[in-house]
């Protein structure tokens, strides 16, 4: 069984296959770690960990790659602004991001490697773009490559039927770009005052890497000069993903990755994220607002990832239903879905959900067929028409569970066990009431992450608050 799945770069629907006829090597464009990482951010590692899971409950192996970007203009600007070193500020929202994707029950990556952790990479390639001609050094010392030294420059984006400006005079100087530019840009930046003292040695003198060539160094190391995937959001073709191709074909001359997946922009109630409209949510603030994980996962890829995803609290709540008929479902069957790590490859009666997504990771259709499905089968056995023998309901089972573990939904038959709760863990949350009462606010989110990453989430109400297991 093959997944056909639609490439940025050819603009039609390709078969996703090892080049190695082992694994699919893929890499998807992790977080930037200079805060909490918001919904329309997890809308694009949620597709990401479906289609590794589309992948491999259909009986491939994958080796998946997704890193860490911890140094660039926000984290060092951020860790500076708060009087932190920058290891320490970076480590801080890495954990709190790896702690939301274990509660979105995201496949931890097989790598994951940090932008800091691979400097000396980062600086060989700088070395042969430069020895290749492709790449030049500025009087300041910090390096650029040099984008009319790559003529297919534009190919994933379509820039060619656009106007390039290659002036030197018009450089992209800072990680946080203008759109509109599509001029040399950085590949080593020279140490600036600003950046105190988060610099390292190089060829050129003092500085640090541009966030383009951290993707191509780590990508290259884990994965080869050539790979089957890439992906990311579709605000990274331009130029985050143009850069990347233009440097690693540079050094190499070989395809960089076969295979270009994009997902598309998350919108909140019809209108785009943004800070001033203040909907760039979190989880932590969905969890505030009393929804689950699994149902903020549900939200996330019922829609097609090639259109924007509008999300709603009406989509939140219509969550809830969805969830709750499955978990009638599987009740009623007696199944017990398992969490395992070892996902399921029998699709048996629910094949119909498999077929949907292995075409172009179609998950809209796919919910749709799998809850046909579930009505169909829920009816037959209310008329007496299920024989329930065992074979039967043992291919059920594993059908279920197939489709759970391709779409990273956990269904939960069995009643939650309230846990209580520590004093410890009381008594902050009783600090953080007090502190916001005396309009703290600083300290009133300083405890909300505290008691976020001992594993416990805070709901306010309008005379106190409430506390649950995150």
């Amino acid at each position: 069984m093959v997944l056909n799945l639609y490439d940025t770069m050819t603009r039609e629907l390709r078969e996703v296959f090892p080049m190695d006829e082992n694994s699919v090597r893929f890499y998807g464009c992790g977080p930037t770690v200079y805060g909490p990482a918001h919904i329309g951010n997890f809308r694009t590692f949620v597709l990401q960990d479906v289609f590794r899971r589309v992948l491999e409950t259909s009986g491939q192996q994958t080796f998946h790659v997704r890193n860490l970007t911890d140094v660039d203009d926000k984290t060092i600007r951020q860790s500076q602004e708060q009087g932190t070193k920058l290891k320490d500020f970076t480590e801080k929202w890495t954990a709190r991001f790896q702690k939301d994707c274990e509660l979105l029950n995201l496949l931890t990556p097989h790598a994951e490697p940090s932008a800091v952790g691979h400097i000396p990479e980062q600086i060989s390639l700088i070395e042969k773009l430069i020895e290749g001609g492709k790449a030049y050094r500025a009087n300041d010392g910090s390096v650029y490559f040099k984008v009319d030294a790559f003529p297919e420059y534009g190919r994933l984006s379509r820039l060619a039927d656009r106007e390039i400006t290659t002036s030197n005079n018009v450089r992209e100087i800072s990680d946080e770009y203008d759109r509109g530019s599509a001029a040399d840009f950085a590949l080593w930046k020279a140490r600036r005052p600003e950046d105190g003292d988060n610099f390292w040695e190089s060829p050129w003198g003092e500085g640090r890497p541009g966030w383009h060539i951290e993707c191509s160094a780590m990508s290259m190391k884990y994965l080869g000069e050539s790979f089957d995937l890439h992906s990311g959001g579709v605000d990274l073709i331009f130029p985050h993903h143009e850069n990347e191709i233009a440097q690693s074909e540079g050094v190499t001359g070989k395809t960089f990755a076969r295979h270009w997946f994009h997902i598309a922009h998350l919108m909140v109630e019809g209108q785009k994220m943004s800070k001033s409209l203040r909907n760039l949510y979190t989880l932590e603030d969905l969890f505030g607002k009393g929804y689950k994980e699994q149902e903020v996962r549900y939200v996330l890829l019922s829609g097609s990832y090639r259109q924007p995803l509008n999300f709603t609290f009406d989509s939140m709540q219509a969550s809830r239903k969805a969830l709750s008929k499955l978990t009638d479902f599987a009740k009623k069957f007696g199944i017990e879905p398992s969490s395992s790590s070892t996902l399921e490859t029998e699709f048996g009666p629910f094949y119909p959900v498999q077929e949907a997504l292995l075409s172009d990771l179609n998950t809209p259709e796919a919910l749709g067929r799998w809850f046909r499905l579930v009505r169909e089968m829920g009816e037959a056995r209310d008329r007496g028409e299920f024989d329930g023998n065992v074979e039967e309901l043992e291919m059920l089972r594993k059908g279920f569970q197939a489709t759970c573990d391709a779409l990273g939904l956990i269904i939960k038959v069995k009643e939650e066990v309230v846990e209580e709760v520590p004093k410890e863990i009381h008594e902050l949350a009783q600090n953080r009431w007090e502190a916001k009462l005396n309009k703290d606010w600083t300290a009133a989110d300083q405890i909300r992450e505290n008691l976020l990453q001992k594993g416990w989430a805070v709901k306010d109400s309008k005379d106190g608050f409430e506390l649950a297991k995150a």
